[in-house]
């Protein structure tokens, strides 16, 4: 069922503003986590991983679920639809695996902001823990910047299901509309990042509770 034009818009206003700010709260907490490793003042390394904790907590998580949500919903609400054209099937995943490993980073970052607070804590502490964090934090900016490609540029491509309903409909044409050369590599880039996530979470050292430990030895 297609949303009404105030609806899509309301919808449209909610998915933009928390994609936008999902970004712009991911590059604070990269900046964080970069003058964590860089900073040789007690200081500054502390106040900065205090912040990374509030900054992922209470504004990038609630922020990409917003994003995650709303994208669904205005998906589903317009005639893009969810799984009728690659780019937005591309840009779901995407989200998911962005958002999949947020989550897996959140009880790391939330130690890490309780140790900083500690009188033990010093500049050089748990400097494994903070690259980790560097690079992850790198890695969502490139997924963010690749998912704001794909939203503006919206390249061609529509899956077997859209191809099926234009068949039913008579549109030979859109019918056999090739698949897309940047569609085709597709699956070999989402088998890489199932990989990379599945590396994460069983031999990694990326787990639930994994960081955790590491952080009270």
């Amino acid at each position: 069922m297609l949303m009404s034009p105030a609806t899509r818009k309301f919808v449209l206003t909610a998915h933009v503003t928390s994609s936008v700010g999902w970004f712009g709260a991911l590059l604070v907490f990269f900046a964080h986590s970069a003058a964590s490793l860089a900073s040789s003042d007690e200081q500054v390394v502390r106040s900065v991983c205090i912040s990374m904790g509030v900054t992922a907590w209470f504004v990038i998580l609630p922020l990409s679920l917003a994003s995650f949500v709303s994208g669904i919903v205005q998906a589903l609400g317009t005639a893009w639809g969810l799984v009728r054209h690659y780019w937005v099937v591309t840009k779901l995943l995407l989200t998911t695996f962005a958002t999949a490993i947020l989550l897996l980073k959140l009880a790391p970052i939330g130690d890490l902001s309780k140790e900083a607070a500690a009188a033990s804590f010093s500049a050089t502490s748990f400097a494994d823990l903070k690259a980790s964090l560097l690079v992850h934090s790198i890695g969502g900016l490139v997924i963010l910047l690749g998912i704001c490609i794909l939203a503006i540029y919206k390249p061609t491509g529509r899956t077997p299901l859209a191809r099926g309903e234009a068949r039913a409909e008579g549109a030979g044409e859109a019918a056999r509309a090739s698949v897309p050369r940047w569609v085709r590599i597709s699956p070999v880039v989402a088998a890489a990042l199932a990989l990379a996530l599945t590396q994460l979470v069983f031999h990694g050292g990326h787990g639930p509770e994994m960081h955790s430990q590491q952080t009270l030895r």
